[in-house]
């Protein structure tokens, strides 16, 4: 995996001028299983990608124009436990807690623990569905106590 990179005051510049057409035209392809050819001003070819590929353009754009930096990871692929971490936004030690505790699966290669990212994927949305229903309990409390809310 290639080291990240923030995307240049030019670069994010040019993401959110171009983010609305890709947003418009992704929209027009949303159920499309057609190919999409994009030209290049200056090149006689024009290259042709599938639409779920221009979705994902689409939202590199979205995070560019925000700063952030972008990493494309296969599906199957395994990272370890310092890039689950930065994925988690969590310290590598409270990884090695999780998956130790049995929150997350691993593997073990040697000594090193490798995750798969599909699993990482259910346990974030996992997180997220748990993060949702206690908010949304938090938020019944206070109505029913009138806090304003």
């Amino acid at each position: 995996m290639e080291a990240l990179k923030l995307p240049t005051r030019k670069e994010q510049k040019i993401a959110r001028d171009n983010k609305e057409i890709f947003d418009r035209i992704a929209g027009k392809l949303k159920k499309s299983t057609k190919g999409v050819e994009i030209g290049v001003r200056g090149e006689k070819d024009h290259v042709k990608i599938p639409a779920s590929a221009f979705h994902f353009l689409s939202t590199i754009l979205e995070h560019m124009s925000k700063g952030k930096a972008i990493s494309i990871i296969p599906a199957d692929a395994e990272i370890t436990t310092q890039q689950t971490a930065d994925m988690l936004n969590v310290s590598r030690p409270h990884v090695v807690k999780l998956l130790e505790d049995g929150e997350l699966p691993f593997r073990m290669v040697g000594t090193h623990r490798r995750i798969k990212l599909k699993d990482l994927e259910a346990y974030r949305a996992k997180m997220e569905k748990e993060r949702e229903k206690a908010l949304t309990e938090l938020a019944k409390q206070a109505q029913e106590l009138d806090m304003g809310y």
